[in-house]
């Protein structure tokens, strides 16, 4: 008799940037919708800032121009310590497939130094799901960039002003 064993491989990404702002600035640009939806992709997210709540990443009018879903990410909200941790639930909606894969883990981390300056970490647990690795690994390059371009942008924003759009 032959048995066959299938073990699951533990996927997590890790992103790290330093950005020249307080762990507060850093902490809106994530949160406040007026802030996330300006870097990126130009998505605004919407956070229910408590454990159980919602998180509701809405696709841009040239997205849905395009056809893409709004919502075009959910997920819930696991725990938070303002402005300094984050963990919720991902899931991206953006087809059929990448809804199957279901719900992944991110965790935002802000980390200040007196000098004003802050190491964002974010790891993505994509765990089981090889379509959002890809994605926001930045691998699948007709997706964008990924995490790195999102938090490329962040920092550009926050230090300057202005996203890599204007």
């Amino acid at each position: 008799m032959t048995e066959s064993t299938t073990v699951a491989t533990r996927t997590v990404q890790v992103h790290r940037v330093y950005i020249k702002a307080t762990a507060q600035q850093v902490w809106d640009a994530i949160t406040d919708p007026t802030w996330n939806g300006r870097y990126g992709y130009q998505c605004p997210g919407d956070y229910d800032l408590r454990p159980g709540g919602a998180y509701v990443g809405h696709s841009n009018a040239a997205m849905q121009a395009m056809g893409a879903p709004d919502p075009l990410i959910d997920g819930e909200i696991i725990s938070v310590d303002a402005p300094h941790r984050l963990v919720q639930t991902w899931r991206a909606l953006f087809d059929d497939s990448t809804k199957a894969e279901g719900f992944t883990q991110l965790t935002w981390e802000i980390d200040e130094n007196p000098a004003g300056l802050c190491r964002l970490t974010v790891t993505h647990d994509v765990t089981n799901a090889p379509l959002i690795a890809a994605q926001t690994s930045g691998e699948m390059t007709e997706a964008g960039g990924g995490w790195a371009f999102i938090l490329s942008d962040m920092k550009t924003m926050l230090e300057t002003g202005k996203s890599f759009q204007g």
